[in-house]
């Protein structure tokens, strides 16, 4: 009834009153109840009906004010007081006034305790909406949640009474926290810990998630966090041994060689606990790197990954949580995608748990200065969430809190906010000095109790426990502590866990002959026919598009022809993968069609929103497949995708860019996890990014997918990076991702004119035996006549081969590198050593001479002097009229089948191959010959 109020006044009002006593059943229960109560009072007080309906407006207008506003006026923040906010909730910004505090109003039972004066339903609302808990949900659009928060808050008064064993509990759990952080202050001084100092009470908090949780069906939380705090939840929440953890701040080397290692705070761990009541619950806390907030699409990506295939796509088994920095949340644009993400079908978990801890200032910058909107987790209300403000000094009200937001989860399936308002005791480090930057906040924190303290003393009063009790326990966790240590100081080495073990059995890590040759992934011919007829074939009693129809005919004829353009070769893939047991997900911006209509994975039906997937009606038994159109988030969908990657290394995993160009907005995903996430903690994937890139005169940002920076990252085998340009040969990479046993990333870049090109086209048989092939030769030369080897990658290789057929240079061997990384060093060995009578040896790129594969292939290819044949650097990747684009690539093209007078004599000349200025650098005795 309340939600309705900001919209009816007292005349409206009173003609709901005539429409009742006409027909009681015209209106809800709620409101019967109300006017029963009005006509009540209306016979005790003998009062106009105007009159009683005005002031109980004006009640119910309170009452609405408090569920709104309430939030604004609490005591919510330990260590400072709050920004004072108008209008506040004074009786006269309500026409109310003192004397009418022992009026009995009908008001109350909209509140659920009755007819009651308006002091004491001041009182309930008071108790309920302004003490340690605030509140926000009253903008929700779904009136059943916003009914049932009423009835869990108001019912309760918002706050649990907790029994003297639970309490005893609760404080346990702050021993734990804050004696670990003690300790470690103590013994490790000065080294960085990032310490949870100010916000203890996250760890009884997080246990009564899981607790809590368990009770109400969770098996499983992945848990999401960033450095601060980190290494009290590894040990209090977590389970990861006390040794462990110290010998991380004195070991000197690792115990296995697994990684190069990562600062203590970073690390991941898995492991299985049981709950008080017995339950068995997983938990994985994700590896993050400093990047805040980039663990986040990590975490949900992991969830989703589990959802479906341990828990057969049941979101009451697991749970992710996040925990979040004020600063962070508030401002890292990250937060806004994944958040965007949490509803849609090929992203959502089925709600996430997400945990604020709001220390009220982010690394120096004040809470004021770090955002514009009133609550840093303003961005919930994007989505519709509750949000829950808490005073993290009261760890009963938190944990109450917790209880609700948990069970609000499990029942709507949507994300909720819970803002743990505390403090940081020391700087952004513990070698960090916030007087500098904070002075009058660190003055009152420097003479703050902490919040075990605060509450032991609590308990103490209430005779649950007595002082002496309390000390002992302190002290006994601390020599335990101690013992720890003195284990940490025996262990050999630092121990890293490898992350999510049970995902990755029988698949081991890469080794570097494993990149010498590829393995044979071709398929029977036959079976690829019946593939291509189940995906080209549509059911009969659906109506399709026309064009669609002609596309499938187009493509059926072509598999007769026995041969495959890209799409179809890419289809084949993905479709002989499938039945053979690995599931494949793809994820982009315009996966289902493909950005430049080629792939058609989806048929929309016609006149309708239903869609066909053909890949999913391959076989009975045949893995699953699913492809997304996603929202239009690199960051955040990247990040997600590769959070599955890791979590179902036996399916295949794909994210693709729209263009290639526009990876870079995902850049940090690619820098902290897809390159060095292996290096760094041992875990990998097997992500695959197809990124489609050619220069083809549609301007800087629509032609460049910077295979450079890719190759910048590449070392220690961390990735595969290809650049096509066969059907037979993507097909071969894409099933090579899945058939080998270990995992690494790969690197696509795909084409886009070549979709279509006449010449890229290849023979089904090429499909059925085989491998992928790393190098490919030019089959069309005179091998002793060779003097020229022109080495390139991708698209170009057609604009070349174009104009060897038009002169039938069979002089000029073309040379497709096809794998760029790992470098095939011993195929391009080969090839040198084959064309004995080369003269020179050209590097062909389309890209500016600091961009594409160049500087990365002279390093490789030093046994012979190899020159770049390329436009000249250039800040921008490409031009932004196509005519000049046109005379620059046929400028690059030209110059390959160019010959100075000084070659034809075999004598090599230092000619300078390099196009931009749209003229060459030559010696001045030396003439072209056409």
């Amino acid at each position: 009834m309340n939600r309705y109020l900001s919209n009816i006044d007292s005349q409206a009002l009173e003609a709901m009153f005539n429409d009742w006593q006409k027909d009681p059943s015209s209106l809800d229960n709620e409101w019967q109840r109300f006017f029963e109560g009005f006509e009540l009072a209306r016979a005790k007080f003998n009062t106009s009906d105007s009159g009683i309906l005005d002031i109980e407006f004006k009640v119910l207008n309170l009452i609405d004010a408090y569920r709104k506003r309430g939030h604004l006026f609490t005591k919510t923040n330990p260590v400072r007081a709050r920004r004072k906010h108008l209008p506040n909730l004074s009786l006269e910004n309500f026409g109310l006034s003192e004397s009418d505090l022992n009026t009995v109003f009908q008001a109350g039972k909209s509140i659920g305790i009755g007819p009651s004066t308006l002091k004491d339903i001041i009182q309930f609302l008071d108790d309920t909406y302004c003490h340690s808990i605030g509140v926000e949900f009253m903008y929700i659009r779904n009136p059943e949640i916003v009914s049932w928060l009423e009835e869990k808050i108001e019912g309760s008064r918002n706050k649990t009474t907790f029994l003297n064993e639970q309490k005893k509990h609760i404080l346990h759990h702050l021993k734990l926290a804050v004696g670990f952080e003690q300790f470690i202050h103590k013994k490790f001084v000065g080294q960085k810990r990032f310490s949870l100092e100010g916000a203890e009470s996250l760890i009884p908090a997080l246990d009564s998630v899981i607790e809590h949780g368990a009770l109400l069906g969770i098996e499983e939380f992945v848990i999401g966090m960033a450095h601060r705090g980190r290494l009290n939840v590894l040990s209090n929440i977590m389970g990861k041994p006390y040794e462990d953890i110290f010998s991380e701040f004195i070991g000197e080397k690792y115990a296995e060689d697994i990684a190069l290692g990562d600062v203590k705070y970073h690390l991941s761990f898995n492991n299985t606990i049981s709950t008080d009541n017995g339950h068995s619950v997983h938990l994985s806390l994700v590896p993050n790197p400093s990047h805040l907030e980039t663990v986040a699409p990590v975490a949900q990506g992991i969830a989703r990954a589990r959802i479906e295939h341990t828990y057969n796509h049941n979101f009451n088994k697991l749970a992710p949580i996040i925990i979040h920095g004020d600063a962070a949340i508030a401002a890292q644009g990250v937060v806004y995608e994944t958040l965007q993400m949490s509803q849609l079908d090929g992203y959502k978990t089925g709600g996430t748990i997400h945990i604020v801890i709001n220390n009220q200032v982010g690394f120096t910058t004040n809470y004021l200065d770090a955002r514009s909107s009133t609550y840093c987790t303003d961005i919930g209300k994007v989505t519709l969430s509750p949000v829950f403000h808490v005073n993290g000094d009261d760890p009963e009200a938190l944990i109450h809190t917790i209880r609700l937001a948990v069970e609000y989860r499990q029942k709507f399936h949507t994300d909720v906010f819970i803002d743990l308002l505390c403090y940081r005791r020391y700087g952004h480090n513990e070698g960090d000095e916030p007087r500098f930057t904070q002075p009058t906040l660190y003055e009152a924190i420097a003479n703050h109790p902490n919040v075990r303290d605060i509450y032991s003393k609590t308990l103490t009063e209430q005779g649950i426990i007595t002082s002496d009790e309390v000390k002992k326990l302190e002290q006994e966790f601390d020599k335990l502590l101690d013992t720890k240590l003195e284990e940490a100081k025996g262990q050999k080495g630092v121990k890293i866990q490898h992350f999510m073990a049970d995902s990755w059995k029988g698949l081991r890590y890469s080794k570097p002959n494993d990149f010498n040759e590829s393995p044979e992934t071709g398929v029977d011919k036959n079976a690829l026919i019946k593939i291509a007829n189940k995906i080209n074939t549509l059911p009969a009693n659906k109506p399709f598009f026309k064009k669609l129809i002609k596309l499938l005919e187009d493509r059926i004829e072509m598999v007769k022809n026995s041969q495959v353009d890209w799409a179809m070769a890419e289809l084949l893939a993905y479709g002989s993968l499938l039945t053979e047991g690995y599931p494949v997900r793809i994820s982009g911006q315009d996966s289902e069609r493909g950005t430049f209509s080629h792939r058609h994975s989806a048929y929309n039906v016609e006149n309708s929103d239903e869609k066909y997937y053909p890949l999913k009606n391959l076989s009975e038994k045949q893995a699953p497949f699913n492809v997304y159109n996603s929202l239009l988030s690199e960051y955040g969908v990247m990040g997600f995708e590769y959070g599955y990657s890791i979590t179902l290394p036996k399916g295949l995993t794909i994210w693709e860019a729209q263009f290639g160009d526009f990876f870079n907005v995902a850049q940090v995903i690619i820098d902290q996890y897809i390159s060095s996430a292996e290096d760094k903690w041992g875990l990998r994937s097997g992500l695959t990014l197809l990124l489609p890139h050619g220069f083809e005169g549609q301007g800087p940002e629509h032609s460049s997918a910077r295979i450079e920076r890719f190759l910048t990252l590449a070392a220690h085998n961390n990735m595969q990076i290809t650049n096509c340009t066969t059907p037979a040969n993507i097909f071969h990479l894409l099933r090579r991702q899945q058939k080998r046993d270990f995992r690494v990333p790969l690197v696509v870049f795909t084409p886009k004119s070549l979709l279509r090109h006449p010449k890229c086209i290849s023979d089904l048989n090429e499909l059925s035996t085989g491998g992928f092939k790393e190098v490919i030769d030019d089959s069309n030369v005179e091998v002793n006549e060779v003097k020229r080897v022109v080495f390139c990658s991708g698209k170009i290789y057609y604009d070349l081969l174009q104009k060897k057929e038009e002169y039938n240079a069979r002089d000029i061997a073309l040379v497709r590198i096809e794998q760029l990384y790992p470098f095939p060093k011993k195929q391009i060995l080969d090839i040198i050593s084959k064309y004995q009578n080369t003269i020179k040896w050209l590097w062909v790129q389309e890209e500016p001479q600091n961009m594409g594969a160049w500087n990365f292939i002279r390093d490789e290819i030093e046994e012979v002097k190899l020159e770049p044949v390329c436009r000249s650097a250039s800040g921008s990747p490409a031009v932004g009229l196509s005519k000049i684009h046109t005379i620059e690539q046929n400028e690059i093209i030209g110059k390959v089948f160019r010959k100075c007078d000084c070659e034809l004599k075999n004598v090599y000349c230092g000619l300078q191959c390099m196009v931009g200025s749209r003229k060459f650098t030559r010696k001045p005795e030396h003439e072209y010959l056409d």
